[in-house]
């Protein structure tokens, strides 16, 4: 006769257990997360209505506050939190549906999604890495010379990916950062000025300079250009590129980053 053991079966995680209380603590964040919005824009509608302002423009003001801090909150992602906002702008009527699309009609933004989308495009096939990589092997047998290949970098990518964070982040700093390591420039131990603080103050510099040269160099310029339109000023895309060429101060010098920190080229 052949005797078997009965099946075991495993008993259930107890809620008393340290995981359990983690995950209570995960969910009531998360749960504060939805919460903290709604409790903003409730309490700005509630508010007494100042002299002049109607009870439309208050609800208006109050969805506008919910959903700017939906986004700091993160709750969901910023699309779907622009998309909830507009439900409640047409569901409460404080907006007719075409008043609440209209920004869908502003061919200012869709030349921002666009240029956003070849930014991506850029970064995600790795051509902008390409391209640092040409310019720094052409240029990069001093320290000074890689710094003039991540300038080159930057200033070519700049008319096509209109986000200094995507250009900065993205592109040129991953290749710093493998660079100043090959040279052991390091942040955290005492080597960063070996080669490392410059490299990063220069694309810094170089960076912010760039992002004011192209229209299509960072998102907040096609939004000053359609100001300035409307103010009677035109600005074409050749004219703030060439303008901005010619404009030689407006550059960084590698060399002068290097004198004034006192490092060798």
């Amino acid at each position: 006769m052949v005797i078997t053991e009965p099946p075991r079966t495993e008993s259930p995680p107890s809620d008393d257990g340290p995981g359990a209380s983690g995950t209570l603590m995960s969910r009531a964040r998360n749960l504060l997360l939805y919460i903290i919005p709604v409790a903003i824009g409730l309490a700005i509608w509630r508010l007494p209505l100042p002299h002049g302002v109607s009870r439309q423009g208050m609800t208006v003001l109050a969805i506008f506050a919910a959903t700017i801090a939906a986004i700091i909150a993160k709750p969901l992602p910023m699309g779907a939190v622009a998309m909830i906002s507009l439900a409640v702008l047409t569901l409460t009527k404080t907006l007719p549906v075409g008043d609440a699309l209209s920004g869908f009609s502003n061919s200012t933004i869709w030349l921002i999604v666009l240029a956003f989308f070849i930014a991506r495009g850029f970064i995600k096939t790795g051509l902008g890495t390409r391209i640092a990589y040409l310019f720094v092997s052409k240029l990069g047998g001093t320290s000074l010379g890689v710094a003039y290949g991540l300038l080159a970098t930057d200033l070519v990518l700049a008319p096509a990916i209109p986000s200094n964070t995507a250009r900065a982040g993205g592109v040129v700093n991953p290749i710093l950062i493998s660079i100043s390591e090959a040279y052991e420039s390091r942040p955290d131990d005492g080597t960063a000025r070996r080669l490392g603080s410059y490299l990063t103050l220069t694309a810094f510099n170089v960076n912010c300079v760039t992002s004011a040269m192209f229209v299509t160099a960072m998102a907040a310029n096609p939004l000053a250009q359609e100001l300035a339109n409307k103010m009677g000023i035109k600005i074409s895309w050749g004219q703030m590129g060439a303008r901005s060429i010619r404009t030689r101060d407006r550059f960084v010098d590698p060399a002068a980053v290097a004198d004034l920190q006192d490092l060798p080229t």
